[in-house]
């Protein structure tokens, strides 16, 4: 056990302090005479304890004194500009509530004695559930009884066990809970009052069953509870890549951090969209195939790449899914002519359950990025501010759970990083600049637009160029992989234009690490989307025209295919090659730098632009997110091996609080919103195919549904009401004005919520500061008061010690 600490005050000795030790301000009228007892106690216990008072040499009240004593507002000073307070106030001071906690083990004994008999002495008992965290046991509700003799601590143990045993195992466990004492004490006093409760009621015959029943079952509920644990922990020990995150959070920082956490973000979107799919769309059809064609391509290999030949026909595309009603298997023929269904077979409608499954996969993954994207701001732009989060992050942020080396040393690393971009964070404020320099900034920062705005746009024509060029040269079957052209020139600009906007980049030198990325985000994000909508206008608007007679779905669904995999093949090499030539030259030609840093805007609008691309082409091949499922796999595993081989933490750390929101920002509102208004289109206004796919037969996708409630209707008055809703709901645009009507009000509301909590906050901090200085306003007072008590006694002496004044005629007289 740690020795108590010795305090040492520096107190001013007074004319009254050498005739008694403890002089009390009991004749005091601003003092309460409550505090007499107390004083005195405190007293007592700072000589037990070791509490160390160091008399200072009595000073004569001089001018300068008095002087200060007079104010009525401020303390004496001592030698080191401490206040000098006089000995009552320091006595005031350590009785406080918040110095007299947990000083005696006998005193805490006495309060809980008295606290079971009151509880056990109650006649109604209410539940456990409904006590609230007031009720728990304070020692602040108790006069402290100081007693260090071991004899009474023994007396007081002795009842308070007795008084434990009166009570239930709940109470009697939730009483030990609330005891501030070490668990060797409690487990102590929880033994003995089940040994002499046991032995009270043994005799009792049956009574004796009780304990017994009790133990066992405390004894269930400590295994359960240790049950509960160890499943929490597998589960948190099952989370996809735990430790691989932990790492990479530990040695680069929360901005590279949030690169991977988007993955797995993305990975779990992409999970939730093929689930139901292959639950309603893939897996019936597989169950139930069509007439197979006459003549299926054999598989030569090249369909990898081109997602051509044999793939065209099999569950992977469009054109392979029936439009007709599925049933379960054939009973034997009745006549030999026919065959026909099974008694109770459920009819399968598949264009119906193609169109609302793509829709309600839609709308869960809007509801989802919705809900994340909340959370997400929720979590990122708290309300409140961060003023103490370093002083959170270097006393609190330890787990004394972790006992081993490798883990220990992680969340060092951990922590370390936290703290430098905590700093750099805090550092961050760029100076003044000159009109001058405001002027060179912005005619750099308008150059480097122009340049990349250039970029974008030559690469964008080129795209569209190439697009037509394809269009006017058709591809012929046996030159399959001349398909893989228009994807290639796609995939190139899109790996160059990014390293030509970081070149530039340069040129800028932000003095924010984020806004450096942000900027790189914008002008990434704008090509991509830029070539992304040119692609569709060359699916939709010139493609469906220039194969008429043929599957366009399937061809639109193998270009969404051949970019996904031309992106991924580009991005392997990328990251194989590209990282790995760049770390030698960053380590040949600038050695004081070493390795490059992770580019963090460059990826993340990889992953952006991959997901797209699964959205886009979720219609056309409802196998791409399994695809996309892969991909991402994959590329977790070689990004961090390449990471952790050839890039180093940033050479300017930053805290990454809003990226993630960021990130799913982006991710919802140009990549989910487009590749949404592109579905859209091709449902309400493209007409299918006449030749493949469940909407052969109707002019527009959506036409499934209106063929659908017109059987509904033709089906009795059972089922009436599901026409109703589609015509009022469904095709009746007033609805959805009210819907997003209400939604920009909840928005509205959250907001005004969001401004009034911080005004609030602000309100009850500045109420907290006053709190402290009513405090030591209090303190000055009590010191004013005492002070001027010590000037009139110090007068009244002065006045005893000069003899009286004789009248003039007796001193004419002497």
């Amino acid at each position: 056990m740690a020795q108590p600490p010795a305090f040492v005050f520096n107190i001013l000795e007074t004319p009254e302090d050498q005739g008694s030790q403890d002089p009390s301000p009991y004749d005091e009228s601003e003092v309460h005479d409550s505090f007499h007892q107390l004083i005195q106690e405190q007293s007592q216990r700072a000589a037990e304890e070791g509490l160390e008072l160091r008399v200072l040499p009595q000073r004569e009240p001089g001018p300068e004194t008095l002087g200060a004593s007079g104010s009525g507002h401020q303390a004496l000073l001592g030698p080191e500009g401490v206040p000098d307070y006089s000995t009552a106030t320091l006595r005031i001071l350590a009785s406080m509530p918040s110095r007299t906690i947990g000083r005696s083990r006998g005193a805490i004994l006495s309060q809980y004695y008295n606290r079971t008999v009151r509880l056990r002495r109650r006649g109604s008992r209410p539940p456990l559930g409904g006590v609230g965290r007031s009720a728990r046991p304070s020692l602040r509700l108790y006069d402290l009884e100081l007693d260090p003799t071991a004899f009474q601590e023994e007396e007081k143990r002795t009842l308070l066990v007795k008084e434990l045993q009166g009570l239930t195992v709940a109470q009697r466990d939730h009483m030990l809970r609330g005891m501030p004492l070490s668990l060797a004490e409690k487990r102590s006093l929880r033994e003995e009052s089940w040994t002499q409760s046991g032995k009270q009621r043994g005799p009792q015959g049956r009574r004796g069953l009780l304990p017994c029943c009790s133990r066992l079952r405390y004894a269930c509920g400590l295994a359960l509870h240790s049950l509960g644990l160890a499943l929490l922990s597998a589960l948190q020990a099952l989370t996809p890549w735990r430790y691989a995150l932990k790492q990479i959070g530990g040695q680069f920082g929360s901005s590279v951090l949030s690169y991977f956490l988007f993955l797995k973000t993305l990975l779990a979107f992409n999970a939730l969209l093929l689930l139901p799919l292959l639950a309603f769309i893939v897996g019936v059809q597989a169950a139930f195939p069509p007439a197979p064609a006459d003549s299926v391509p054999t598989f030569t290999g090249l369909e990898l790449l081109t997602g051509g030949g044999r793939f065209s026909h099999s569950v992977m595309y469009y054109g392979y899914y029936s439009n007709t009603t599925l049933n379960q298997l054939c009973g034997p023929p009745l006549d030999g002519s026919q065959c026909t269904p099974e008694a109770g077979g459920l009819p399968y409608n598949m264009p119906l359950a193609y169109l609302f499954t793509m829709g309600m996969s839609f709308f869960i993954t809007c509801i989802t990025l919705v809900y994340s994207m909340s959370r997400s701001f929720g979590e990122s732009y708290r309300v409140g501010s961060t003023s103490g989060v370093h002083a959170i992050t270097v006393f609190c942020s330890w787990d004394y759970k972790v006992t081993q080396k490798w883990p220990s040393r992680l969340q060092q690393d951990n922590i370390r990083t936290q703290l430098k971009e905590l700093l750099a964070e805090w550092q961050l404020q760029q100076g003044p600049r000159s009109v001058w320099g405001r002027l060179r900034q912005v005619a750099i920062l308008g150059f480097v637009w122009l340049l990349c705005l250039g970029t974008t746009l030559g690469c964008t024509l080129a795209v569209y160029a190439f697009s037509e060029l394809m269009i006017k040269n058709p591809v012929s079957a046996e030159r399959e992989w001349e398909l893989l052209a228009l994807p290639l020139v796609v995939c190139l600009l899109n790996l160059g234009a990014p390293y030509l906007y970081r070149g530039l980049a340069a040129l800028e030198r932000h003095d924010s690490p984020i806004l450096e990325v942000y900027v790189a985000i914008c002008r990434n994000l704008i090509l991509k989307m830029v070539i992304l909508g040119i692609l569709c206008y060359h699916w939709l608007g010139r493609r469906v025209g220039a194969l008429k007679g043929q599957c366009w779905e399937n061809f639109v669904g193998q270009e969404l295919y051949r970019l996904m995999v031309m992106d991924f093949v580009f991005t392997l090499l990328d990251t194989l090659f590209g990282e790995l030539v760049w770390r030698f030259i960053s380590e040949k030609q600038r050695k004081k730098r070493g390795k490059p840093e992770f580019d963090i805007a460059r990826n993340v609008l990889e992953l952006i632009y991959g997901q797209t691309l699964t959205w886009l082409g979720v219609l056309f091949s409802p196998l791409l997110p399994a695809m996309q499922i892969v991909k991402l796999l994959v590329l977790f595993y070689v990004k961090k091996t390449s990471l952790m081989a050839n890039c180093r933490a940033p050479r300017r750390p930053w805290l990454a609080s809003h990226m993630s929101t960021v990130f799913v920002s982006l991710l919802c509102f140009p990549s989910f919103l487009g590749a949404a208004i592109f579905l859209c289109y091709a449902i309400w206004q493209v007409r299918p195919s006449s030749i493949c796919g469940p909407f052969r037969t109707l002019d527009t996708m959506y036409e499934a549904g209106k063929v659908w409630v017109r059987h509904l209707e033709k089906a009795g008055p059972r089922v009436s009401w599901l026409p109703w809703i589609h015509r009022y709901l469904v095709e009746n645009t007033f609805p959805i004005y009210l819907v997003s009507a209400l939604l920009l009000a909840v928005i509205y509301l959250n907001i005004q919520v969001v401004k009034g909590q911080r005004k609030v906050i602000c309100l009850l901090k500045e109420q907290i500061s006053n709190e402290g200085e009513d405090k030591i306003f209090l303190i000055n007072k009590l010191h004013s008061v005492y002070e001027g008590k010590e000037r009139s006694r110090v007068g009244r002496a002065q006045e005893a010690e000069v003899p009286p004044t004789l009248p003039a005629d007796e001193r004419d007289a002497r």
